[in-house]
């Protein structure tokens, strides 16, 4: 952009973290506690503070972070034990508000060999409804759904029993419902086998199948873990854009400007914002910030300069903004948003673009509607 300004910007730590962690918590994006601390060390050059204070932050986020896996966690065994009817106990999940990291840590290593011994009962529950099913006997004998094959012996029944309840066992509790059916339907065979031989090459089928089935869990939890991070980064990065956003706001307003968001803001990945100050009748300044990471702002006329005294001005101007875009870095810089300039074009050296009146006029608008509902 000409008249003006690009410099790329980075979170700190502290900041980038204790957005994950107000996530995470449900709060808003303003930063408190340790992360709070760790800034206040950064801007006053105690390195070993902030280090301490930036330790502490990431143990905190990282145990809260295990604590919502292990409530996922038991969010989805509730779902499996719905959908399966089992009777089993599941622990309920912790919500993480003032519980300290230790805390946090001590519930999760408490939590998972309960979490363990739960999809362990789920997946023994489940083995026995399937064998139950494959071995009704209503009759005094093994149910035969296909009408052929001769029973057999006691004894070889319950050694084929007592294989399949084990083999089942292995099944994952969370296997889709297609899943859990091809292997029924499998260990449904057995009741049309009359040797051991025939016996065992069914169980062979039912094993082949559960592997196959778990396989296809697996992938689906590992591609539902990924689709969690996923999200997960969305929103961190959308919490990050609306905190460099409301920083800047905050900077410049305290210097005296007025910050409007642009009509990029609602749609676009970054943000734009317009400033403009008393005195300024027809001077404004664009800024878009692109994904947290990269802002760019260009000084604009409201309409063509139309004599010297009116580049005058400009360069005027131009001399205002850069020095109050100079001492807003100052102020990110304490909020945890550092910035290096990359480019940068020095007042006068062009003329003033003239900014799209439509947009300007729209603009203009709202910021006097906005002073007339101050003023109520």
């Amino acid at each position: 952009m000409s008249s003006g300004v690009e410099a790329d910007i980075a979170l700190d730590a502290a900041v980038i973290l204790t957005l994950g962690m107000n996530r995470v918590l449900g709060r808003g994006a303003g930063l408190a506690g340790r992360g709070a601390e760790a800034l206040a060390a950064l801007a006053a050059g105690r390195a070993e503070a902030r280090a301490t204070a930036l330790a502490e932050v990431r143990t905190h986020e990282r145990a809260l972070r295990e604590t919502v896996e292990r409530n996922a966690r038991i969010a989805a065994l509730a779902e499996t034990r719905a959908k399966i009817g089992a009777d089993v106990a599941l622990p309920a999940p912790l919500r993480p508000d003032e519980e300290s990291a230790a805390e946090l840590a001590a519930w999760c290593a408490a939590t998972d060999p309960v979490l363990d011994e739960a999809e362990r009962h789920l997946s023994e529950h489940l083995a026995a409804q399937i064998t139950a099913q494959v071995f009704a006997v209503p009759d005094g004998g093994l149910q035969t759904d296909t009408g052929h094959g001769a029973s057999p012996a006691p004894r070889v029944q319950d050694d084929v029993q007592g294989t399949l309840e084990r083999l089942m066992a292995r099944l994952l509790p969370d296997a889709a419902e297609e899943e859990r059916r091809a292997v029924a339907e499998a260990a449904g065979l057995l009741a049309g086998t009359g040797t051991p031989d025939e016996a065992e090459g069914v169980l062979q089928e039912v094993r082949l199948r559960i592997q196959a089935a778990n396989r296809r869990t697996e992938e689906h939890r590992a591609q539902e873990r990924k689709s969690a991070a996923e999200r997960d980064a969305a929103e961190q990065a959308e919490a990050e854009r609306r905190y460099v956003l409301d920083s800047i706001t905050t900077a410049f307003e305290d210097l005296g400007y007025e910050v409007q968001a642009g009509f990029e803001t609602l749609t676009a990945d970054g943000g734009a914002l317009v400033l403009t100050r008393g005195g300024w009748p027809d001077h404004s300044v664009k800024m878009r910030v692109d994904d947290a990471a990269h802002v760019r702002a260009s000084m604009v006329r409201e309409k063509p300069a139309e004599s010297e005294d009116d580049r005058r001005v400009d360069v005027e101007r131009e001399r205002e903004w850069c020095e109050a875009f100079e001492a807003a870095r100052e102020r990110l810089a304490a909020a945890g948003i550092s910035s290096e300039v990359a480019w940068r074009l020095d007042p006068g050296v062009r003329e003033l673009p003239v900014s799209d009146g439509s947009r300007q006029t729209r603009g203009r608008a709202g910021r006097r509607e906005r002073h007339r509902e101050r003023g109520q």
